[in-house]
């Protein structure tokens, strides 16, 4: 199915800067406590939070401290092939 609607690079940062703000929440996780749990500072991580901007290094270290690591390391696990053409690559290798 094709998607009229592709979503920017921002907008799909920005939601997963939401998503990260309701687990902590949920946790009842302060900013600062979580800033100390994961070694990211709390500038970067209020910065993540109103934006959507950190470091890839900074976003596993808060995604460990939430113990939301296994959601990263599964991600891209299981993509579907786009076309036919990707198959027959993918079964040349």
């Amino acid at each position: 199915m094709i998607d009229l609607y592709q979503k920017t690079w921002n907008e799909i940062n920005t939601q997963i800067a939401h998503r990260m703000i309701q687990i902590r929440k949920r946790r009842k996780i302060s900013q600062k406590e979580l800033a100390a749990r994961s070694g990211v500072s709390l500038g970067s991580l209020k910065r993540f939070e109103q934006s959507g901007e950190i470091s890839l290094q900074s976003f596993t270290k808060l995604a460990i401290a939430l113990e939301v690591e296994k959601e990263l390391e599964s991600l891209f696990s299981e993509v579907p092939f786009s076309s036919i053409e990707e198959v027959i690559h993918g079964q040349n290798k």
